[in-house]
């Protein structure tokens, strides 16, 4: 890192299980779309085990890391996820994740997005791997995260990109978000359709 350059804020690193979180996100929306209010929400998801969890412990971790992933959506973007596709509701919880977790995000657009442009869409734990290293200089918490955390990372984000049926295969398959979701998610500059791969002519014809 350059002499006076300020650090990276820290990546946020806790998506080590519940992939794209489909059914919890079921749960969770529509309660939210009632309360207004994600602690009031988590909360009652917590207190009734409305994820149905085996132990306390991890009803909490679960609770609390939906919560996380769907605040970072819009309320029109929630009530459009509480009656999307499957398709929908796995892109609008893709968009989500690397919302909420940089590393994702941008792992999404600097590494999935653009081999996908580039006509090489092979995918694999190596890419991840690498991405990783060369964000270490600048990020230097990922040198402390220990190799058996790193695999749970790199295992569970490549289920996210399966169950967003972006990866098949060691594959990346082309993405073309429904019109509607094209648009939510064009809204807000510079727009989250980077983080699939995408042409950028289905791209556009996404969003008319």
């Amino acid at each position: 890192m350059a002499e006076g350059t300020a650090p990276a804020p820290r990546y946020a690193l806790s998506f080590t299980s519940g992939a794209l979180l489909m059914r919890e996100a079921l749960v969770a929306a529509p309660l939210y779309l009632r309360e207004r209010d994600w602690p009031r929400t988590r909360a009652a998801i917590e207190r009734d085990n409305l994820l149905q969890a085996r132990t306390v412990a991890s009803g909490r971790r679960s609770a609390r890391e939906v919560a996380q992933r769907l605040s970072v959506l819009t309320d029109g973007e929630l009530e459009l996820l509480t009656g999307a596709t499957a398709t929908e509701r796995a892109h609008l919880l893709w968009a989500a994740a690397c919302r909420r977790y940089a590393l994702i995000g941008e792992f999404a657009e600097e590494v999935v997005r653009e081999r996908f442009l580039l006509l090489t869409p092979s995918l694999g734990h190596e890419d991840f791997d690498a991405f990783v290293r060369g964000r270490t200089l600048w990020h230097p918490e990922l040198a402390e995260v220990s190799g058996a955390t790193l695999r749970k990372l790199r295992s569970n984000l490549f289920l996210m990109l399966t169950e967003a049926g972006l990866l098949a295969e060691g594959r990346l398959l082309r993405a073309v978000p429904s019109g509607r979701v094209a648009a939510a998610l064009s809204a807000r500059p510079p727009g989250d359709l980077r983080f699939f791969p995408t042409p950028d002519d289905a791209t556009g014809r996404a969003q008319r």
